[in-house]
């Protein structure tokens, strides 16, 4: 059975990042939400002070369906890593109400409810309404 590997992303996974983040969008109905290009991703990304880091996981080409890895799992448990590496005292982790597999996931491996357990919400500006709280 093939095995999992997880490697930080560099520059040139940036098309397949964009993919996977279309993939992703669609999957959850949010597919309008989709704002970025390759570009701005590698420049975001892979400049002198990046606006985020990436992980990427792969697995040796095999002929035919591949069974699931866990993929989910070592990529949660490689950002606990590094995590830890970076000196953080915790992450954290964004899913929609209706997503009970990633949630039950994320429950079996550790991680608290923050909307159950202590009422948190998450908010977002964007657009005009970053606009006008900058005043432009």
């Amino acid at each position: 059975m093939a095995s999992v590997w997880i490697r930080e992303a560099k520059a040139g996974d940036c098309g397949e990042i964009l993919r996977l983040i279309r993939e992703l969008a669609e999957f959850e109905k949010l597919s309008d939400q989709v704002k970025i290009s390759e570009e701005a991703l590698r420049a975001d990304g892979f400049g002198e002070n990046p606006f985020y880091h990436c992980l990427v996981a792969e697995l040796p080409p095999a002929p035919g369906e591949q069974p699931s890895q866990g993929i989910g799992t070592k990529i949660i448990q490689k950002v606990a890593e590094v995590a830890l590496d970076k000196g953080c005292s915790q992450f954290r982790l964004a899913v929609l109400d209706w997503n009970k597999k990633a949630m039950d996931l994320y429950k079996a491996l550790g991680a608290q409810d923050l909307t159950a357990a202590e009422g948190w919400r998450a908010f977002r500006f964007e657009g005009e309404a970053m606009r006008t709280l900058a005043g432009r």
